[in-house]
């Protein structure tokens, strides 16, 4: 994956219903199991299929947490609140 497809990267991801959430600077934590039990494994498969079409995205974390921030999808560590 590269820098300039994270927004497509989390657009996807969101598309399928499942959340995506930074936590901090570098850490970003996606929430399959936040869905409606039915839903559980379409979303797994589709965020597994997203996954594979993207590739290796660690070298990004901070990049993809700094978008997530941008676009107000972040835990606030400080308040303990999601956004």
């Amino acid at each position: 994956m590269t820098e300039d497809q994270i927004p497509d990267f989390v657009e996807d991801i969101l598309a399928t219903g499942c959340p995506i959430d930074a936590i901090g600077d570098d850490l970003y934590v996606l929430g399959e199991l936040d869905v409606p039990e039915q839903d559980v494994e379409r979303v797994s498969r589709e965020v597994h299929a997203i996954s594979l079409r993207y590739g290796e995205r660690d070298h990004l974390r901070r990049e993809i947490c700094a978008y997530l921030f941008s676009i107000g999808r972040f835990y606030d560590l400080k308040q303990e609140t999601y956004h």
